[in-house]
């Protein structure tokens, strides 16, 4: 019996596989013994560049967060043990452009996806990707899971409903589901977009003659960052947890973008 116990391997799905955070926890939990499956939206372009040289390692479905039904197809054809929903629009300026779109997939496909484990198999145990955004304009500092929120973007209201829609169902059906409450986390893999890879990218070409300078916007503006292989691991702790709970997920230290562009130069050579 223990044999047969230590052979079985336990299933985990993926949505958002193709961003940053899904790339670091399937490498993760592939070192963990894990059979992987990833959730992607078809699109006419390659999304699979951060997969590298694991995605012949994991099983790459094609679902939409906006589309119930393929949510329910692949939890059925894959019977996973656990899900980490990561999917988003997760460029917090893009959700003021696409506020609709942003709430259609980051609020409500949680419901959506949380509606099909309960259909489909209430066992699932589920993460749910929450943000430090949520807190917005912080009521306290340092935020703890008892802080209130105050989103000041439609990215972060989302953020919201589908924390305490997580929570809803969690209390209502006993699901096995927790929120991540995730402060910045950075890596190589992060998109260009994001002012911590704009900087180290931009300081990289000037270094390299390729560009004179970039522009910023607040220097003193302050985050809290960690590194995305660390909170990836936070999140499969979640889930190995007996009992379902909302945690928060921080260094405790906060930087200004100042410091950033400076520790960058620094490595460079330059002031």
């Amino acid at each position: 019996m223990d044999y047969f116990s230590h052979t079985i391997m336990k299933k985990a799905l993926i949505t958002g596989i193709t961003g940053q955070d899904g790339s670091y926890l399937a490498e993760f939990l592939l070192s963990k013994d894990y059979e992987v499956y990833g959730l992607y939206r078809r699109t006419s372009m390659d999304v699979f560049e951060r997969l590298g040289d694991i995605k012949d390692k994991i099983k790459l479905l094609q679902g939409d967060m906006t589309d119930t039904g393929s949510l329910i197809r692949n939890l059925r054809e894959v019977e996973p043990d656990e899900i980490y929903n990561l999917a988003a629009q997760s460029f917090v300026p893009a959700s003021w452009t696409q506020p609709l779109s942003t709430g259609d997939m980051t609020a409500l496909g949680v419901t959506r996806l949380l509606e099909s484990i309960r259909l489909v198999n209430p066992k699932i145990r589920l993460y749910q990707a929450s943000s430090s955004e949520m807190f917005g304009k912080a009521q306290e500092v340092p935020q703890t899971e008892k802080t209130p929120f105050y989103p000041r973007s439609p990215y972060g209201v989302a953020k919201v409903y589908a924390y305490w829609i997580t929570t809803n169902y969690r209390e209502s059906y006993g699901m096995h589901a927790s929120n991540g409450i995730l402060f910045n986390h950075e890596s190589p893999k992060r998109g260009k977009q994001f002012v911590t890879r704009k900087i180290t990218h931009s300081v990289a070409k000037i270094k390299l003659g390729m560009q004179d300078y970039f522009e910023l916007g607040n220097l003193n503006a302050k985050r809290d960052w960690g590194f995305t292989g660390d909170y990836v691991e936070a999140m499969w702790k979640i889930l190995q947890q007996d009992n379902p709970d909302d945690f928060v997920i921080a260094t405790g230290h906060a930087h200004s973008v100042r410091e950033f562009v400076e520790e960058a130069f620094k490595v460079v050579g330059w002031k």
